[in-house]
């Protein structure tokens, strides 16, 4: 029992000793149709995690791919995804579908 009660402490000051997670920012949606991002430019405050919701309404798969948010996640037909991503340096951050780079691209903006 005595050895029970020394782990529960032990762990609870190891948990006080972690640094606080940096806060969520509110998500942003966006939306995949005729393979381009709606909208293709969105801002998120600099400093905090944020949650991308990933709507495709194409029907064929998509893509949100990212090297500079180091995020890649498969969009299939219809489907909605979640990509956490940050906290980031006040800057510019590209994003593209990999199979439609060329029309399906856009840019988070930390600010």
């Amino acid at each position: 029992m005595a050895q029970r009660i020394f782990l529960r402490r032990a762990a609870l000051g190891l948990l006080a000793a972690l640094p606080a997670l940096p806060a969520l920012a509110d998500p942003q949606t966006l939306v995949l149709a005729s393979h381009h991002f709606t909208p293709d430019h969105i801002e998120v405050p600099a400093g905090q995690r944020f949650k991308l919701l990933v709507t495709s309404h194409d029907d064929t798969p998509d893509e949100f791919e990212s090297p500079d948010l180091r995020v890649e996640k498969i969009v299939m037909p219809g489907q909605t995804i979640s990509v956490m991503a940050g906290p980031l340096s006040p800057g510019t951050y590209k994003f593209y579908d990999d199979y439609h780079p060329e029309t399906a691209n856009g840019l988070v903006e930390a600010k």
